[in-house]
């Protein structure tokens, strides 16, 4: 009977230091820096306030949402299709959007699309500014994310989403970093540059050339587009913007929005139903979007003051809350055609936390 237990008691010992080396084989492998993940604290979502009392127009606006978003919708490619070839055919945005040296020669002259009685006559020191190929040549994304600045995008946690479109536009120069990151993403493929930020922030780039240069490294290599002949006022302006990205070797192109291109946009949507003088950047974004990207994903396109889905208070910008000049753009009408596009499977416009 001794002998057996004392037998018994070998094999257990036996069978313990195996287990042993074996959990300890695992340890060291789990903790082997080549391959082991740093740990990552799962996402939490911030928690949003209580509904606010609702500003005029989010009424109707949030139905409208709720009927559409209650529908199961997919991409429609007839109705796709059918709307990039109107605009390839009307606005031709591959290759009339961005001025270059092909489609604008020296000695011709350039119309405002805000000023229409003004034009600019191309010298020399102007057409070398104007790049020599058109940066969307022969060139299809598979996806692409066009992001807005609205105050929707707050905690919304849909950072990762942005930075995993193929191709990424942003509006106006906005903030990604400073926590924002989480929320917008910080890819950034194309950037637009209204020349009024120019003079608001930087003294017209009469002074401070350095910080807005250096404030554009954040965008990486990225194109920056600024619309030098929408008026009069910008053409200095964005030259200016332009010198300083070459004088303090920022790794951007800037490039300068075709007036013609902007006057056909005006045109094609009107056609559409919208009916307003000047679009916004965003709207100009999207339609290009359309042309160059088989799928089209639009955040912080939600113009009103209430969340569509929380109905809590939202600022008009993720990262501020200054209003608009009244009249300049019909933000609710442009919002009625994207969500028409998104209804039809056209694009996705995402009003929801990610």
């Amino acid at each position: 009977m001794m002998q057996r237990t004392v037998k018994s008691l070998f094999f257990l010992v036996i069978f313990l230091i195996c287990l042993a080396s074996m959990l300890r084989t695992l340890i060291w492998s789990m903790v082997d820096n080549n391959t082991m993940a740093p740990f990552k604290p799962p996402h939490r979502k911030k928690q949003h306030p209580g509904p606010a009392e609702l500003c005029e127009g989010c009424k109707v606006a949030i139905e409208k949402v709720k009927n559409v978003t209650s529908q199961t919708l997919k991409k429609n490619e007839y109705n796709f299709e059918k709307l990039r070839l109107q605009l390839k055919s009307q606005c031709n945005g591959s290759e009339k959007a961005i001025i270059t040296q092909a489609n604008t020669p020296l000695g011709s002259k350039i119309r405002y699309d805000g000023e229409q009685s003004r034009t600019h006559e191309v010298k020399l020191k102007t057409f070398n500014t104007f790049v020599k190929v058109r940066p969307f040549q022969r060139k299809t994304y598979e996806t692409c994310a066009v992001v807005g600045n609205g105050g929707i995008l707050r905690d919304s946690g849909c950072g990762e989403e942005i930075n995993s479109a193929q191709f990424v536009i942003r509006c106006n120069l906005p903030p990604l970093d400073n926590g924002f990151e989480e929320d917008v993403g910080n890819k950034t493929d194309l950037v637009t540059a209204n020349p009024s930020i120019f003079v608001q922030r930087y003294n017209s780039l009469m002074k401070h050339r350095r910080s807005f240069a250096e404030n554009l490294r954040i965008y990486g290599n990225s194109l920056l587009l600024c619309p030098a002949f929408s008026y009069g006022i910008n053409t200095n302006l964005c030259q200016r913007a332009a010198d300083s990205v070459k004088e303090f070797k920022i790794p951007m192109q800037t490039v300068y929005l075709n007036p013609e291109y902007l006057l056909s946009l005006v045109r094609f949507w009107s056609s559409q139903g919208l009916k307003e003088h000047r679009q916004s950047t965003g709207l100009m974004m999207v339609s290009l979007a359309l042309e160059l990207c088989d799928d089209v994903h639009l955040y912080g396109f939600w113009p009103y003051s209430n969340h569509p889905h929380g109905l809590y208070a939202l600022t008009n910008h993720y990262y501020d809350n200054v209003m608009p000049k009244r009249g300049v753009h019909s933000m609710s009408q442009e919002f009625d055609l994207l969500l028409k596009l998104h209804s039809q499977g056209v694009l996705r416009l995402h009003l929801e936390d990610c």
